[in-house]
């Protein structure tokens, strides 16, 4: 009988293969984590820090340096990360070589309620907790707030935010029962009567043309009230 030693290298040169790809990946399983990075993405203050977001990345109660490649749950561990109240986005990844890197957008607040449970309005209209790493510089919320509805105030925040004029000079906010809105402008007495958020622009545009005269005649501090809630027309009330 003739041996086939081609069928038989073949076999053998198979197994060594077979061999050596499990005992790679039993042994690149038990690989531990051998660095992690976070970086926090886009160029933002730091209400949350990277031990805050170390200690959110413990596994079993366990850091991740001492957790092996296998046992690493990576959607459990990216979920616990958005599902952080100062966290937007969170994205996690893990090379081969065992380097774990953690991307983080933090929310962006653009007002401060002010109750007795104090927080941030953030860009997509929810709500952020304060931080007691760094204070947002941002307009104060305060009368008849609610954080079920937080709708209209959101509006007027996001419109003021977007606009220069308004982020300079706008420093409170004030809902009142009826859902119309008064502002406080940086080194002004009086109260701007905006109104409810109808024709929101030209509202806007009106309380800059008032404020780009009343610069010019140097008669800021000769109003109490500016009031924006008729069309076409600004109504001041003097001191």
């Amino acid at each position: 009988m003739k041996v086939n030693w081609n069928y038989i290298k073949g076999v053998v040169l198979l197994s060594v293969v077979v061999f050596l790809f499990a005992f790679s990946s039993a042994r690149n399983g038990n690989r531990k984590v051998a660095k992690t990075t976070i970086e926090f993405v886009e160029e933002q203050k730091p209400f949350i820090t990277h031990a805050t977001v170390s200690k959110l990345l413990i596994q079993n109660q366990q850091p991740l340096a001492s957790v092996p490649k296998e046992t690493l749950d990576l959607h459990a561990l990216e979920s616990a990360l958005n599902a952080n109240a100062m966290i937007e986005k969170a994205q996690i990844y893990l090379n081969v070589n065992g380097d774990f890197s953690a991307k983080i957008k933090q929310k962006e607040p653009i007002a401060r309620v002010l109750k007795s449970d104090s927080y941030y309005l953030d860009s997509k209209g929810g709500y952020m907790p304060l931080s007691s790493n760094f204070t947002a510089r941002v307009p104060m919320v305060t009368g008849e707030v609610s954080k079920k509805n937080l709708s209209n105030v959101f509006a007027i925040a996001s419109r003021i935010e977007r606009d220069e004029f308004m982020k300079k000079n706008v420093v409170e906010i004030i809902q009142n029962k009826d859902m119309s809105i008064n502002l406080k402008l940086r080194r002004c007495n009086f109260i701007v009567q905006f109104g409810k958020l109808e024709h929101l622009d030209k509202k806007v545009n009106n309380l800059k043309a008032f404020f780009k005269k009343a610069i010019k005649d140097k008669s800021l501090d000769k109003y109490s009230k500016v009031n924006l809630q008729f069309e076409n027309q600004v109504v001041c009330t003097k001191v």
